[in-house]
């Protein structure tokens, strides 16, 4: 039976949404995007649903010349919540900071000022401004995954990217090579999630 070229975009789509995994930070390394790719990761984000074209979220991206700054501010955060860390930790703690070709902090915009859409129409725009980025990643051949932890709301993790009270950082997202693959999660089936009213 011949299929359409509408089908076959189906099924590719549906290929592409199965076959991504997550992939570990630590597992991500050169070559990343190049500045093309980015644009076109990050753009993917814009397709997200937004109701009221809020944009109720914002993207920073940590160039590599940067890092080091968001290395100590890791190093900050683990201070702030336990005062006894030691270097050894401390230093465990920047050298995340250095994983992945690219790294971009993802944070939802709660604007009191738009109260019309719920903080959680809000979210869910957010997560799929970033199941946008991880396909478009995927589908160039690269390896993502996402990334948070106890410093993301950490005193200096939100003085570092400049949140106001109304911003929340949700996570990382990291990009680039995937230096060391493992095997495929099982995913759920759709009876684990699905029931009928």
């Amino acid at each position: 039976m011949n299929t359409t070229p509408i089908q076959n975009l189906s099924d590719t789509t549906l290929k592409l949404i199965h076959s991504r995994q997550h992939i570990s930070p630590k597992r991500l390394g050169d070559p990343g995007p190049d500045p093309e790719q980015v644009e076109k990761i990050l753009g993917a984000a814009g397709a997200a649903p937004d109701h009221g074209l809020l944009i109720p979220w914002r993207l920073v991206i940590i160039p590599q010349e940067r890092r080091h700054l968001l290395a100590e501010t890791f190093a900050e955060a683990l201070v702030e919540r336990d005062a006894g860390a030691t270097e050894e930790q401390k230093q465990e703690a920047r050298e995340k900071a250095y994983r992945g070709p690219l790294l971009v902090l993802v944070i939802a915009r709660f604007d009191s000022t738009q109260d019309s859409v719920h903080p959680n129409e809000r979210l869910i725009s957010a997560g799929c401004a970033v199941q946008n980025m991880l396909l478009a990643a995927h589908a160039m051949g690269f390896g993502a995954g996402l990334s948070s932890g106890r410093g993301l709301n950490a005193r200096a993790m939100r003085q570092l990217f400049g949140l106001n009270e109304q911003e929340q950082p949700l996570c990382f997202m990291t990009v680039g090579a995937v230096t060391k693959s493992k095997p495929p999660r099982t995913r759920p089936g759709r009876g684990d999630y699905t029931s009928t009213l």
